[in-house]
């Protein structure tokens, strides 16, 4: 009888080991970085969407478990504290963006023309950007405060008002106070990239705009903006993403409120997952806040490729 060749065998790891070895370098290279991102960010974002489906409590950890629908949106949609919270973040943001841009553009304006020092006020420009959110909140609660505020104070000294102005304590006061600090903060975000852009802006058709009889309006308006308008909404987009989560300024200033008035989506996001421990509702706003965001970038992302399509025509 012909005796049979003795088998030999593979351990199971030595296999593993063969079958990773063939696979791509690149993939190889990437796999890390892969399962850091699904562990750090796709499995919190799966699990969040999964919560907002649910009635989750944290008071009732067992209720992640219970599966409900769109129960939670469709209960945000009548809810009157929700749109308002809704309708003030669009507010903050709209007015936000055209303040800091207008603002932007006059100092990008300013320290191009200035041919002495514009290191050093380029430098200054960019300082607040130095402050973290929280920091500015402090700064700005306090330069705000109705009995020690500098503003109060100030108008006070100059005659311009005969008492204490509650700018912290009022409903439109406050946003206003908000809206301040946050174009405080952010302004410098527009000059940066316009600046930028007059940096990179060909003098030829300046010189021709001014031979052909043009004034400084006409060649703001019909040679400089058209090239400047990609960098202002790359300064939007950005800007966009950062207002429409806005958060800390907001929560060390006024807290939403007075009686809510100054409340937004994230602080009232805030309020709903970790006050009142209705974690499933505060994860459903968060994917509606998110959507709000995603709306914003979108729209702006479609003036940018135009404004790109007319410089490339034009230039």
């Amino acid at each position: 009888m012909a005796m049979r060749p003795p088998v030999r065998c593979t351990r199971p790891n030595k296999i593993d080991a063969m079958k990773l070895s063939r696979l791509p370098a690149p993939f190889l290279l990437l796999l890390p970085a892969v399962i850091l991102l699904a562990a750090v960010v796709l499995f919190p974002l799966v699990l969040s969407l999964w919560s907002s489906l649910t009635p989750f409590r944290l008071t009732r950890p067992d209720s992640i478990y219970q599966f409900i629908g769109l129960r939670n949106y469709q209960r945000l949609m009548a809810d009157v504290d929700f749109w308002w919270a809704f309708g003030r973040t669009v507010l903050l943001l709209t007015l936000a963006l055209n303040l800091e841009m207008v603002l932007g553009l006059g100092l990008a304006l300013l320290v191009e023309r200035i041919s002495r020092g514009q290191r050093l006020l380029r430098t200054i420009v960019m300082f607040p950007m130095m402050f973290s959110p929280v920091l500015v909140g402090f700064q700005f609660k306090f330069i705000f405060n109705d009995n020690v505020g500098l503003v109060n104070n100030a108008l006070q000294s100059l005659g311009l008002s005969d008492r204490a102005i509650p700018w912290l304590i009022d409903g439109n006061l406050a946003f206003l106070a908000i809206l301040t600090a946050e174009i405080w903060s952010s302004t410098a975000v527009f000059a940066i990239f316009i600046l930028a852009g007059l940096m990179a802006m060909p003098r030829d058709p300046l010189e021709a705009a001014r031979v052909d009889g043009c004034t400084p309006w006409q060649t703001f308006r019909y040679v400089t903006w058209p090239f400047l308008m990609p960098f202002a909404f790359i300064a939007m987009t950005i800007r966009s993403l950062d207002v429409a989560r806005a958060y800390d300024i907001i929560k060390i200033m006024t807290n939403g409120g007075p009686a809510g008035r100054t409340e937004v989506l994230w602080t009232l996001i805030a309020r709903t997952g970790y006050s009142d421990g209705r974690m499933g509702m505060a994860n459903a706003m968060g994917y509606i806040a998110i959507l709000l965001s995603i709306v914003f970038t979108a729209m702006f992302f479609r003036q940018l490729a135009k404004a790109r399509a007319q410089v490339a025509g034009d230039w």
